[in-house]
């Protein structure tokens, strides 16, 4: 006897749709991105009990025919491609043709549609993956999809849901994501009859500070770079717009949200050493790149993409995050080319394959790393100072110390340096005729505590108070050598 059968339909829809449909968050997603991909301008999303008793979503898009209509809910049915080659040009929301199916296997469904060409609309009515109804209706243009009584047949996932807070919290994080993405759409969330949100058209600034706060307004740093690879923008918090949690972290592959702890690493090790401990960084950046170069057929919820060199976007976003905030004054930028010995280095700090370094070369971050004649460690809100003036290998005059004197120190500051030349010099090296320092070197002073020097086959930095120190110790041992070394009593 054959034991081996076909599910039926109804029975396959509902266990595709404990991948897709996980929460009313996930209904919630799998809507909105139809409408984007419908070509609205409008959407609306209207939630009771969180999600657990309605998720409606109502948009003013290219709507459906009545044949459309019925057949977008059958497993697989899609209009986003129609060749396996298609599958590596994706640049829509949605392609599986698994949504809509999924949806129709676990609550009870009602859609209206109208295409503007048309002079009445659909409505079509399933319950349990069956068409229970479909008939000619009145409807403005677009579509209206409304899921009732979400699990209604499947009491344990239903039982397994969180708290209305809970679950509320996770739909309005899904309708971020959406929202983000498409600036230039109008929003709208209601939630048991109340406006939670209305977002008006406008710019990305003004749907992050819309979204994220109006207090971010002064503190969004812009990030823009393009390469014939790829192109990032968005915006960064400055380190005072710093959080607590990696809530406020957005990253959008070609418009699609996604989650990724290695691109996030990328713009924590751009934030180096700028944000206090156990802070995280805020961002909102969209990468955008050729389709063949990702994967976003990983996981039913896409959210999980494979790019095919990850190690070049990583370098991308580091540098690009790096230079926004050197640009705006926040970090320095280090300049290599001041010395000519210096081999110019890719601004980018990972290995290339060569078909990739000549893409690298030409970013405006390539550039902006060999720039000639920029001292890019003076802080633009502060006048620069002609350093090589008080280095010029000779103590200056009025000084007794082994250090020259260095304008815009206090007094305290300059007591670091003001240590006597008679009596001590500096241990011999094995290199004792040639100084280390590179002919007519330059040096910075960074944030009165280090100094940056060239040096013949690179830079030195220099801690001065830990080099005061050393010239103490050289100083006392000096004086100590064949005397009594004086004690305190």
């Amino acid at each position: 006897m054959d034991i081996i059968q076909l599910l039926p339909d109804n029975i396959a829809n509902q266990i595709a749709a404990g991948e897709v449909i996980q929460r009313p968050a996930s209904a919630v997603k799998e809507l909105l991105e139809n409408a984007v991909d419908a070509g609205a301008t409008s959407i609306k999303l209207y939630i009771q009990d969180a999600g657990k008793a309605l998720i409606q979503v109502v948009d003013n898009g290219k709507g459906m025919s009545e044949t459309d209509a019925r057949l977008a809910f059958e497993r697989h049915a899609t209009s986003k491609i129609r060749k396996i080659e298609d599958l590596f040009q994706i640049r829509t929301m949605g392609f599986r043709g698994e949504a809509l199916a999924s949806v129709a296997a676990v609550a009870q469904v009602e859609l209206k549609t109208k295409r503007k060409e048309d002079e009445l609309g659909s409505l079509v009515t399933i319950e349990n993956s069956q068409v229970v109804n479909q008939e000619p209706c009145a409807a403005p243009d677009g579509t209206s999809i409304a899921m009732k009584n979400l699990f209604f047949n499947i009491p344990a996932r239903r039982n397994f849901l969180k708290s209305n807070a809970a679950e509320m919290r996770h739909i309005v994080d899904e309708f971020v994501h959406v929202a983000m993405a498409f600036p230039d759409i109008f929003f709208a969330l209601y939630a048991n009859n109340q406006e939670m949100f209305h977002l008006e058209a406008g710019t990305l600034k003004q749907r992050v500070v819309q979204l994220l706060g109006n207090q971010l307004n002064s503190k969004l740093v812009s990030v823009k770079d393009q390469t014939d690879y790829l192109n990032i923008q968005g915006f960064i918090g400055k380190p005072e717009a710093a959080r607590k949690t990696r809530g406020d972290q957005y990253f959008f592959v070609n418009g699609r949200f996604i989650r990724s702890p290695y691109l996030n690493h990328a713009v924590s090790n751009a934030f180096d050493q700028l944000l206090p401990k156990d802070s995280f960084p805020l961002y909102v950046l969209f990468i955008d790149l050729d389709p063949k170069e990702v994967d976003i057929n990983v996981h039913p919820t896409k959210q999980e993409i494979k790019f095919e060199d990850e190690k070049i976007i990583y370098a991308f976003v580091q540098a690009a995050v790096k230079h926004a905030l050197a640009q705006s004054s926040i970090a320095p930028s280090l300049d290599f080319s001041l010395n000519a010995d210096i081999q110019q280095l890719d601004a980018l700090n990972l290995p290339f394959l060569d078909d990739k370094k000549e893409t690298a070369q030409k970013s405006d971050l390539y550039q902006n790393f060999t720039k000639p004649n920029q001292a890019h460690f003076i802080e633009k809100s502060k006048p620069e100072k002609n350093w090589q003036e008080f280095f010029t290998g000779s103590t200056p005059s009025g000084s007794d110390s082994g250090f020259p004197s260095m304008p815009g120190l206090s007094s305290a500051e300059q007591d670091f340096f003001d240590v006597p030349s008679a009596g001590f010099e500096l241990l011999p090296t094995e290199e004792d005729s040639k100084s280390i320092l590179a002919e007519n070197a330059v040096f910075l002073q960074i944030q009165g505590t280090y100094i940056l020097a060239q040096a013949s086959s690179g830079f030195l930095i220099i801690h001065q108070q830990i080099a005061h120190e050393r010239v103490l110790y050289e100083k006392y041992g000096k004086q100590a050598h064949g005397k009594p070394i004086s004690i305190q009593q």
